[in-house]
């Protein structure tokens, strides 16, 4: 099979699968907060992981590995798949799915920024441009519009959302350092989540049974959309361009407002598909250059 094909049909259920977190996470809120959500979520989760990484036999990569790596794949694990996701459902429990979601879309941008301290990269006239293209659509989302008579009705969520974007850009350009199978990365990732998770719910007491409907959506949640759908990202990464291959991840908020619209029966602001197309106008801005410069290859390769 075509491994270009294979990249992208995996890459495709990824994003199907990312796309359904407002919703998921929409419909579990109704009866948990945020810290009980994540625990649940991130049980099933770690299972999955640890599931795939047993019939890939891959567990010989965990004993390989050195104190050292699992300290610092776990400080990963807290930032991607506890303090992230922590501030994500907090937002979707403050803000609608719609601008929780495209706000924590920003997080590309943000990896921009932080390289500059953190990897040495220098800010170009380039990366401004498209920062201040993107930061723009933020603006619009966050005030919706409403520049002159800006009201705080959804401030705290969409905080919250940003924070959440800013948690996981550090988390993805500090994960550049780490030299690790990427299946074995993410289960110890959110194994790491879980046991901050149980610590968390533990200290804060109570952790009450949903309703059979809720877990539905928590195992739909935990197994798929945090789940295996890091197998489908892994080997459209594995198959594919890299940079193609993430650049097209945002198409997910694009395909997520069409489900937050039909299975939430929750309205989407025009101005958040208009935040959302600054948004992504930023990243490409950046990114375009590179871009065309990859497909002109891949275009001389055929003919040749």
């Amino acid at each position: 099979m075509n491994p270009r094909f294979v990249s992208y049909f995996n890459l495709a259920l990824c994003i199907l699968l990312w796309a359904f977190i407002p919703v998921a996470s929409k419909k579990i809120l109704t009866e948990l907060n945020n810290l009980q959500m994540l625990f649940y979520s991130t049980m099933f989760s770690a299972a999955a992981l640890g599931a795939i990484v047993l019939l890939r036999r891959k567990s010989a990569s965990l004993a390989s590995l050195t104190f050292r790596d699992y300290a610092h794949l776990m400080w990963l694990g807290f930032l991607g798949a506890f303090l992230y996701y922590l501030l994500l459902y907090g937002a979707f429990a403050r803000t609608s799915a719609a601008e929780g979601f495209i706000l924590a879309y920003t997080w590309p941008i943000l990896v921009s920024l932080l390289a500059v301290p953190l990897l040495g990269e220098k800010l170009t006239p380039t990366r401004l441009l498209a920062i201040a293209i993107s930061f723009s659509g933020v603006v619009v989302i966050v005030t919706r519009g409403q520049m002159v008579e800006f009201q705080l009705e959804n401030l705290a969520g969409n905080l919250l959302a940003l924070s959440g974007a800013l948690v996981f850009a550090l988390f993805s350009v500090l994960g550049k350092r780490a030299n690790c199978d990427l299946t074995v990365a993410a289960f110890i990732y959110f194994g790491a989540a879980l046991l901050c998770a149980a610590i968390a719910v533990a200290a804060t007491g109570g952790l009450p049974w949903p309703s059979t409907a809720v877990w539905r959506w928590i195992l739909f949640n935990g197994i798929l959309v945090n789940g295996v759908s890091y197998l489908f990202w892994f080997k459209a990464l594995e198959r594919g361009d890299t940079f193609i291959v993430s650049n097209l991840l945002y198409l997910t908020p694009v395909i997520a407002l069409p489900l937050v619209r039909l299975l939430l029966d929750e309205p989407v602001h025009s101005t958040a598909i208009v935040g959302l197309s600054l948004v992504i106008a930023g990243i490409l801005f950046q990114s375009g250059p590179k871009l065309a410069s990859l497909l002109r290859k891949q275009q001389q390769r055929r003919v040749n």
